[in-house]
């Protein structure tokens, strides 16, 4: 069963088109990586998928409901910034995660957050960037739900960090939800990957599952990427 399913996806902002015709599957059970160059419409995508932004046209469905309330909490989001109000405390964060969402699982965030060495007191002002994505990514984490999307998790970290993320995320989304990973560092991430979607201008430009793209190019997807967009 497909997880979502984008069908004839358009997204413009006044005359400028941003995406254009996308038709896309996300099935349950993998990890799906969205990859493309900065400002091809990637983290657009992802927005209209949250319900975050109005389709121009096209449909998008979240296990098989159109996007809305029901989809909402299906789907648990990492925006590409910190979302988090650093005036609070990891305490106050895990309440205040605990009381908006139903399926937050407060055991498991507290677990994550523990194996971080943090004291639950401090505030997030407190904290380096590459710990408060730790604790943004342990929360999102810590929702039971079909689908998790995370939108650029890997940039402007450290690659110790990098590593914390990739393992987190292995190791801690529910058995058969699927993740969905925006992002333009493909080397840091493509040994996790069941699938990949290439997008470019606005353009699904390929689909593949990793696996098969790799056998048949006979190179990295990371290769494959920089072949492709001469980057």
């Amino acid at each position: 069963m497909a997880v979502v399913e984008c069908k004839n996806l358009c997204k413009s902002f006044g005359k400028k088109k941003i995406l254009d015709d996308i038709s896309i599957t996300i099935p349950e059970g993998r990890i799906v990586g969205l990859l493309g160059k900065n400002g091809m419409g990637k983290s657009t995508l992802i927005k209209l998928i949250c319900d975050l932004l109005t389709p121009t046209s096209g449909e998008i469905l979240v296990n098989g409901l159109p996007v809305g309330v029901e989809s909402k909490k299906a789907i648990s989001y990492l925006p590409e910034r910190i979302a988090l109000d650093k005036t609070m405390s990891v305490d106050c964060v895990i309440e205040y995660y605990r009381d908006f969402y139903e399926n937050f699982d407060e055991a498991k965030a507290r677990r994550l957050l523990g194996d971080l060495d943090l004291d639950p007191t401090e505030k997030l002002s407190k904290m380096s960037k590459g710990m408060q994505e730790k604790v943004q990514l342990a929360l999102v984490m810590s929702r039971r739900v079909d689908l998790y999307i995370l939108d650029e998790p890997m940039g402007g970290v450290d690659p110790a960090t990098r590593d914390y993320i990739l393992d987190t995320i292995l190791t801690n989304f529910d058995e058969g939800a699927s993740v969905l990973i925006s992002t333009h560092l493909i080397s840091d991430i493509e040994r996790i990957l069941d699938d990949v979607i290439f997008i470019d201008k606005g353009k699904i430009v390929l689909t593949s599952d990793t696996d098969s793209l790799r056998e048949e190019e006979g190179l990295s997807v990371d290769e494959i990427f920089r072949r492709m967009f001469k980057c």
